[in-house]
């Protein structure tokens, strides 16, 4: 019996996936906190805790994310660019390109049909189409980031979001919930923002279909829906998204 273990160490949230015999046993979310390696541990642990298993089982761990040379325990640590490529390819073979958007940065990349990435962008300069922008915008409106998704959606006339900066675009916020405007559309407004620097970057190395979206946003069915429109195609969201790079990243464990 092969056992192998993800950790996907992001910048907000770390994640946990372990893996027998090719089958998923079990995954875990925890937030990342101050110190990446004990998150790291952390969530594992709590993640073997509950699928019956414990570290002296685990044939190989492979770490990935931003944190991944944090993770001291891991037998390697691989770009989350591989792991999610090679999560998003092991979850739906068919996948020819992912987006991938976490807390500090968003990624595009487009896999061969062995789920090799054969071209990748990536914004990791500005927080502007990222889950921290999200999170900002939330905290600027009162209103929790759980519940933008479904607000957005009944939106009947989108604000305009101009700024591309995440301080200029909070000021244009505040400015908007000052004329009265709805917060409904001031959601839907920020989705569509974020949905344009996001297929901006996916159009510059032309991803097609079928495309799969993956990382914590992922679950914020209005950017995802900004982001269909945009691009004019289907994405793909499995209940997996925000742990597609720790399950990649325990396929690629199995291989080492």
């Amino acid at each position: 019996m092969m056992i192998t273990a993800g950790v996907d160490i992001g910048s907000i949230t770390a994640k946990a996936a372990v893996i027998v015999d090719g089958k998923v046993k079990g995954t875990k979310v925890d937030f990342t906190g101050y110190n990446a390696e004990q998150a790291g541990k952390r969530v594992l642990d709590e993640l073997l805790s509950e699928v019956g298993l414990d570290d002296r089982s685990i044939d190989r761990v492979v770490s990935t994310g931003y944190g991944r040379n944090s993770v001291q325990f891991a037998d390697k640590a691989i770009t989350e660019i591989i792991c999610h490529g090679t999560g998003a390819h092991f979850l739906n073979p068919r996948v020819r390109a992912i987006i991938d958007v976490g807390g500090q940065d968003s990624k595009a990349m487009v896999v061969d049909p062995e789920g090799r990435v054969r071209d990748f962008a990536m914004n990791d300069k500005c927080a502007a189409g990222t889950g921290r922008f999200l999170e900002v915008m939330a905290r600027a409106l009162e209103v929790d980031l759980g519940d933008f998704g479904t607000k957005s959606l009944k939106s009947d006339k989108p604000s305009k979001i101009s700024s591309i900066c995440t301080v200029f675009a909070e000021s244009e916020v505040i400015s908007l919930i000052s004329k009265g405007e709805k917060r409904e559309n001031i959601i839907a407004g920020i989705h569509d923002s974020v949905a344009s620097r996001i297929s901006a970057l996916a159009k510059r190395i032309g991803v097609g279909e079928p495309l799969m979206m993956t990382g914590g946003v992922a679950k914020n069915r209005g950017v995802v829906a900004a982001l269909e429109k945009k691009l004019a195609m289907p994405i793909e969201v499995l209940e997996s998204a925000q742990v597609n790079g720790a399950i990649g990243a325990a396929v690629m464990a199995a291989r080492l």
